[in-house]
């Protein structure tokens, strides 16, 4: 899932043995506490309401900017989210594959499509009321629409463009009305939504926050700190990025769906600020708090993977880490360079400084293993072949030699967490060794994403991830690095690199037309489309993640969703 702000992993591959094995049960949805749940991978299937209450405490080291859901683009809070937005569509909300499933939300069932895959028509629930007490209307599904654009979501030029109409409001925001492309009738009870052409990934983008119904009366820019009043069990009180976020039931809150917007177990959900590290893995050792959302240090690893071995749950992720290299500006506007420090890049180092074997895998690619698409490949490790296998050091100075741009100083932005800062050390270590003047940057999680993104800023090389929105080929590639991803100036530019290849890109929309009626071809041109992508080098693939979940034992019914990982609103608070 595609996020800014993200987790580090544990630091100590000695560790990570005695963690997955301890967490094997934990990866298809169940919790320790809660073995017949994980017998179907789904967790609960009714909600138990000896298990409501309590205060179930979070914590971080930083937020993760606006709470705004068109426009937030983060793990930390996409989580947040399945208890809180709801869109027409939804992702199941259980453990395991099945969390991958779309099931009907706001709509009451799947919507009926016509008109050869380009018109989606959707009956809405009735009886569905705000946080702030008004009634759920069509009205409130077309604002919302409009308002995707008019707040420029991050993705209103990948996800949403193919909406009648969209390519209007993408040039002029302010003035969006989709006035052909959805179409809300009070009457009927229905919204029809109208594509340009057939999206077969279209249930998928209607199923992630972007397309959160919110109020028809929301303000038309970043809400920012000023929580949007919700439709799901939860609502935010209160929110300070400095301190702390409050979220509590949500009183109009009545189940409608228990797949896709199930009612939550505590009564608060509250998610504090400004820790260290160190003080996160105390507190939740000491039940202080209940969930750590950062990367212990590696001084806590021997007592977490031993002593507290039950609470530590290990998942493997569809996902990447990569350094960016704009292609604008020097000294990567020269492709030699760029491939100079794919060659560069020892990536088993990468993969012991994020935690070890056990926890990360090297990345020559940008579609991770086992994700739709994917080809074992890798141009660029000594020797050649399909997996990566050294760094190729001599080959990188001659690239480097080659492209004159030895003596220039380049600059690295990193999160200015432990592992984020020690990865971003060692980069700054290898392109001095190359010849490069390079200066480090760290900025806090919650301002380094939205930073990055905004070539003003003149970002020459950034540390960064990306964790899938949904499973599909095009998450990655069109996403990331497609003309239509890259925004001159915004904050909201996710084509970090500014990487626009008119062919790669007609490529593309080739391959996204294709999957319409042919999966597993699509599969194959989005292969051969990542190798033409590394071939060009506007980004550094350099680790696969797991992700680590450390819980307090107050904590039950721990359920890992595939797609949008701990599921938070269903823990149990002892």
């Amino acid at each position: 899932m595609s996020r800014s702000t993200r987790r580090g992993a544990l630091a100590a591959a000695t560790v990570a043995l005695a963690l997955t094995a301890a967490a094997c049960s934990s990866s298809d949805g169940g919790s320790s506490d809660n073995p017949s749940a994980s017998a179907s991978g789904s967790g609960s299937s009714a909600f138990q309401p000896q298990h409501k209450g309590g205060t179930l405490k979070l914590i971080a080291h930083a937020a993760a900017g606006t709470l705004d859901p068109q426009v937030n683009y983060t793990l930390q809070y996409w989580q947040l989210y399945q208890s809180m937005y709801d869109g027409l569509l939804a992702f199941k909300k259980v453990g395991g594959q099945e969390s991958f499933t779309v099931v009907p939300d706001l709509a009451a069932a799947m919507p009926k499509v016509t008109n050869g895959g380009r018109t989606y028509t959707f009956t809405l629930r009735k009886g569905i009321t705000f946080s702030n007490g008004k009634a759920l209307t069509t009205d409130d599904v077309v604002a919302s629409f409009q308002r995707i654009f008019k707040v420029s979501s991050p993705t209103a030029g990948t996800f949403y463009n193919g909406i009648v109409g969209a390519d209007a409001c993408i040039k002029k925001p302010a003035s969006c009305t989709l006035s052909k492309g959805v179409i809300g009738d009070p009457k009927s009870n229905t919204v029809t939504i109208n594509l340009t052409a057939a999206d077969s990934e279209f249930p998928y983008k209607l199923a992630v926050p972007h397309a959160s119904v919110v109020p028809k009366d929301s303000p038309t820019k970043d809400a920012g700190t000023k929580p949007l009043p919700s439709t799901g069990a939860y609502m935010a009180a209160s929110y300070d990025p400095n301190r702390e976020l409050k979220l509590v039931r949500n009183p109009h809150f009545k189940e409608w769906s228990r797949q896709a917007s199930p009612q939550g177990y505590p009564d608060v959900i509250d998610y504090t600020f400004g820790q260290t590290v160190e003080s996160e893995v105390t507190a939740v050792e000491n039940g202080q708090a209940d969930w750590m959302f950062d990367a212990p240090p590696t001084d806590r690893l021997g007592e977490m993977g031993t002593k507290y071995a039950s609470q530590t749950h290990v998942n493997p992720l569809t996902a990447f880490w990569y350094a960016t290299l704009n292609v604008n500006m020097a000294p990567f506007n020269n492709k030699l360079a760029r491939q100079a420090i794919n060659y560069a890049v020892d990536r088993a180092a990468v993969v012991r400084l994020y935690g070890g074997t056990n926890l990360a895998s090297p990345a020559c690619t940008i579609l991770p293993p086992g994700f739709p698409g994917h080809v074992d490949s890798c141009d660029y490790t000594k020797g050649g072949g399909t997996t990566w296998k050294a760094a190729d050091l001599a080959k990188a100075k001659e690239l480097v030699k080659k492209s004159g741009t030895a003596g220039q100083e380049v600059g690295i932005v990193v999160q200015d967490d432990d592992v984020n800062k020690s990865i971003g050390q060692y980069l700054q270590s290898l392109l001095t060794q190359l010849g490069y003047k390079a200066k480090l940057k760290p900025l806090s999680p919650n301002i380094q994403f939205t930073y990055i993104q905004n070539t003003k800023n003149k970002v020459q090389l950034a540390l960064t991830s990306w964790y899938q929105d949904y499973p599909a080929a095009s998450d990655f590639l069109n996403v990331l690095l497609s003309c239509a991803s890259f925004h001159p100036g915004s904050d909201s530019s996710i084509n970090i690199s500014g990487f626009c290849d008119k062919g790669i890109d007609t490529k593309m929309h080739t391959a996204l037309k294709t999957a319409q009626t042919d999966q597993k071809n699509a599969n194959q041109q989005w292969g051969a489309i990542d190798q033409q992508v590394m071939a060009e080098s506007p980004v550094v693939p350099l680790i696969n993640p797991k992700l680590v979940d450390f819980t307090s034992k107050r904590v039950g019914n721990y359920q890992f969703s595939k797609q949008f990982y701990m599921l938070v609103g269903q823990l149990w608070v002892k």
